[in-house]
């Protein structure tokens, strides 16, 4: 009996020491993630007591700016090396973290080095040259015969003369032929009237076009565009420039549908939206611009009251491709019916990491060094100038490990971080948008990012400043149809006085099957045609405005 309970006692007694360190091991596990927690929460309560702080002082709190500090900078090139090592991947060189920063950067103080010099410059040479003379007082007194010329010192300056309205006066004489001209039937000749953007309007092609060009492009209200105008002695109001354009952008509206059908025949779509304020009896409202980019090609804006699926439906409802977008549900039913397939934006996903450098930098950093390197992997590629095919097999190659290994360590910090922080909203925006971020690695013409889009909107977030609100919903429609024809044309490199000057002249009499023709995608190859240099040779409002009519 003695012998069997020293028996059951020793097999016991391991088993003891095992539970025991079983549970000091989970204790060891629970206090520190309470620890974590608690540095966590400390980081939380810093970095808000700090924005209070900045917010009491005035001062904008943070950077908008996603750029790293230099230490920084170092310091995330050194966790790269350390990420990729780990994970079996070839290391990026990084640079010697011992090293001061200002022999790091070396190489981008010599480049600072090679700027052009900043001294007077050559003045353009297809300027209009007016020469002044200006004589001693002695030769003034004398006269240029008591003296002998040996030479002179030239000087040239830019000067500005007010801008040139005209008034351009038509005359269209009457004839009738002279066998006939007592019979009360014979026929009288008279030339057609010259064509006008706006019938029996008050505005030229020229001057249309300028006015289009100041408000939309250079981003002046109405009540400067008055002042502006008044000043160069044309009295204007405000209200005659909005009727101009709102005509105008009726006349330019099936050229606009055109780019439209046009665009959605393209493999990838970028699009993105930003709110505007539109004029109300008691408060303003928000409307929603939208960008749309066909790459390459064109770069188009609409405007809508809302901003859910059925403003999405009204232009990509029949397209079918690539959608570069944001993570919004508006977009989500396009992608429910399978015709249009989501890419991911990982400029986005970069995004939320770099809000959370303030809270959790150690792990935002690991983050960013992994994201930074996929960026680096396009930026080589794009400087290379590699087809599609090729950009495909380096995705593949180089960018696909990356992503795996990113995912990776998501997955393994996503147990370790609080809920409702920073970097819990980073990776949880990463992994819930995975399969979306990964699409680039389908295709080799896919973007890794919608930057072209949020640059895009820009030019409305820049206007929105100076005019502070829309008047009315279709004051955000005629703003569309403007800045859709003038970003497109700084898409192809056209200036865009000439070219909306040119496109007024032709437009009213240009066939309508053919007015795609007219789009800034296709315009350098329309102006070679003769039949277009006809058109515009016969426009006699384009030669006052070409100066070729004084």
């Amino acid at each position: 009996m003695g012998s069997e309970s020293s028996v059951a006692s020793e097999a016991c007694a391991p088993t003891d020491g095992v539970d025991a360190a079983v549970e000091v091991e989970a204790i060891r596990a629970q206090v520190a993630k309470l620890t974590s927690e608690r540095d966590q929460y400390r980081s939380l309560y810093q970095a808000m007591l700090e924005r209070c702080k900045m917010l009491e002082r005035g001062i904008l709190a943070g950077q908008k700016a996603e750029r790293l500090s230099d230490p920084d900078q170092q310091l995330t090139l050194l966790v790269l090396g350390t990420l990729l090592a780990r994970h079996g991947l070839e290391p990026q060189a990084a640079p010697d973290a011992e090293a001061p920063i200002a022999a790091k950067s070396g190489g981008a103080a010599q480049k600072k080095a090679k700027r052009p010099p900043t001294g007077r410059k050559r003045l353009p040479a297809h300027l209009p040259c007016v020469p002044i003379e200006i004589l001693p007082e002695e030769v003034k007194r004398e006269g240029l015969d008591a003296f002998k010329r040996i030479g002179e010192e030239v000087c040239e300056v830019i000067e500005r003369r007010p801008q040139s309205l005209v008034r351009v006066r038509i005359v269209r004489p009457k004839f009738v032929r002279k066998d006939r001209d007592r019979e009360e039937s014979a026929k009288i000749e008279t030339a057609p009237c010259a064509p006008l953007p706006i019938l029996r309007g008050l505005a030229g092609p020229g001057l249309i076009a300028d006015s289009v060009v100041r408000r939309f492009d250079d981003h002046q209200p109405l009540h400067r565009m008055e002042s502006i105008y008044a000043r160069e002695g044309l009295p204007l109001a405000r209200s005659t420039i909005c009727d101009w354009h709102m005509a105008t952008a009726r006349l330019l509206s099936l050229l606009l549908e055109a780019m439209w059908k046009d665009a959605l025949r393209a493999p990838y779509l970028c699009t993105d939206a930003t709110g505007v304020l539109v004029q109300a009896k008691e408060r303003c409202r928000t409307g929603h611009f939208w960008v749309v980019i066909a790459p390459e090609l064109h770069v188009l804006y609409d405007f809508s009251a809302r901003h859910d699926s059925a403003a999405v439906d009204k232009r990509l409802k029949a397209y079918r491709g690539y959608l570069v977008a944001d993570a919004h549900t508006v977009y989500d039913h396009l992608y429910a019916c399978g015709g249009v397939i989501e890419v991911g934006c990982w400029a986005h996903a970069r995004r939320y990491f770099f809000k959370s450098l303030a809270t959790d930098p150690e792990r935002a950093r690991e983050a960013l060094a992994w994201i930074g390197k996929l960026f680096e992997i396009e930026r080589r590629q794009t400087e290379a100038g590699v087809s599609h095919a090729k950009r495909r097999s380096v995705r593949q190659e180089q960018s696909k490990p990356i992503v795996e290994a990113f995912y990776s360590w998501c997955a393994t910090q996503a147990e370790l971080v609080l809920e409702d922080t920073p970097i819990h909203a980073a990776i949880r925006y990463a992994t819930n948008q995975r399969k979306a971020l990964e699409r680039f690695l389908e295709d080799g013409q896919l973007p890794l990012h919608n930057n072209k889009s949020e640059a895009a909107l820009r030019r409305q977030a820049v206007g929105r400043r100076n005019w502070t609100f829309l008047g009315n919903d279709a004051g955000g429609a005629v703003n569309t149809t403007f800045v859709s024809l003038l970003a497109s044309c700084k898409l192809h490199g056209i200036e865009p006085w000439g070219y909306l000057r040119d496109l007024l002249c032709l437009i009213g009499d240009w066939p309508a099957r053919r007015v795609l023709e007219l789009a800034p995608a296709y315009w350098r190859k329309t102006l070679e045609q003769p039949e277009t240099q006809q058109r515009l040779a016969a426009n006699p409002f384009r030669k006052v405005s070409l100066g070729t009519i004084c």
